[in-house]
């Protein structure tokens, strides 16, 4: 089914990805409604139409589905509930299921197994009995991560040493809730596959990311990633093994470990557009924004070409601790984009926008980014 411009795309989130979504849908014609518990959101910005209701009103939800031609979202803490009640109002592009996969580690990590991806040995852990166990299987170093809500770092615990009462210890600081022991995997850098998958199963993948973290917070993504054409190719296949087990309509990233011995071991997917492929706003032929666009509308992939290296870094709400950034000096950098999300208050680690910066490679692009963003503060 192809959803036309001229057609009404909801929403679910109105955060900086949701605005990003809204920009590209406007630009070709589409009206965008967004729904969220937030008010004055970054979405809701841009968008025709902000609803402000809780995920769980079910009648708030259906009201607004039905004015909609297809449905997404840019938040996978929505209650599978919710998606449950609108699939029979409206299409929602990706589906529950996809959703509800990447929702909860246990039940993603179990999925990626089933379907033969490479991953980190992990084991889950409910129980003491469990914990012992996992130790035992996995063992340490390791990390222990809540199974739910855990995002930019939050709900992880390492445990350096074999003896249970550090896996103990960190059990309880994660309150003793559901969680999944992993591996510490030695890695010699992260890389994410930002991919789509249309409603006629054509797949498409945008160029390998190289990302780099600053206190479990993404800080600085590079196109092209330094991998050779073999392990580029493995990447693809884990993404497109991943997209056609799931039926997926839309944008999805595979976050991976790419270790000494050129292995590629996957760590987490996103069903939605992610930070790393901000990049493509500015760097690509079709931004993730727009091929997110055209998976759920029907709308054939556009091209994922890299026109230029480049170079993504986050602007987090530190940035105005001794006040108002310099924008004009970031801004006189040549090759260099601003993009901020319209987020009022600044808040330690919170994302408040991001910068690009195109040049003739990845290593000139980075240095000019973070180049940029120092000149703010100074």
């Amino acid at each position: 089914m192809i959803v036309p411009p001229g057609s009404v795309v909801g929403v679910l989130g109105s955060g900086q990805l949701g605005r990003m979504f809204a920009l590209a849908a406007r630009r070709m014609g589409y009206r965008v409604h967004t729904y969220s518990p937030e008010e004055d959101s970054p979405t809701g910005h841009v968008a025709d139409v902000e609803v402000s209701a809780a995920y769980d009103d079910l009648d708030r939800l259906r009201e607004f589905a039905r004015g909609l031609d297809v449905l997404t979202f840019e938040f996978e803490n929505v209650p599978r509930a919710a998606l449950d009640a609108l699939e029979s109002i409206v299409p929602v592009r990706p589906g529950a299921e996809a959703l509800w996969v990447s929702q909860n580690r246990e039940r993603e990590k179990d999925f990626l197994r089933k379907v033969n991806v490479p991953l980190a040995p992990w084991a889950a852990v409910r129980t003491s009995s469990d914990l012992a166990a996992a130790l035992s299987s996995v063992g340490a170093p390791a990390v222990l991560k809540t199974a739910a809500f855990g995002y930019d770092g939050k709900g992880q615990e390492k445990i350096s040493s074999n003896g249970i009462s550090d896996a103990e210890r960190a059990w309880e600081a994660l309150g003793l809730v559901p969680c999944v022991l992993e591996s510490f995997i030695e890695f010699q850098r992260e890389v994410s596959v930002v991919a789509a998958r249309g409603a006629d199963g054509a797949t498409a993948f945008f160029p390998i990311f190289e990302n780099v973290h600053q206190d479990h917070i993404l800080d600085v993504t590079t196109a092209p990633a330094p991998l050779s054409l073999s392990e580029e190719d493995l990447a693809f296949e884990i993404a497109r093994t991943i997209l056609d087990a799931l039926s997926y309509v839309g944008v999805l990233c595979i976050e991976l470990f790419h270790t000494s011995s050129g292995k590629l071991l996957v760590n987490e997917i996103a069903p939605r557009p992610h930070n790393s492929g901000h990049l493509t706003i500015d760097a690509c032929a079709t931004s993730q924004f727009e091929q997110q666009l055209r998976a759920v509308c029907g709308l054939p992939l556009g091209s994922t070409e890299l026109l230029r290296p480049a170079a993504m870094a986050n602007l987090l709400g530190d940035l105005w601790a001794g006040g108002a950034p310099c924008w004009e000096k970031a801004c006189a950098v040549p090759g260099v984009t601003l993009h901020l999300y319209g987020k009022k208050e600044p808040r330690p680690g919170r994302k408040m926008g991001h910068l690009t910066a195109l040049a003739k490679t990845p290593d000139e692009a980075r240095r000019r980014v973070v180049d940029a963003r120092a000149a703010l503060t100074t």
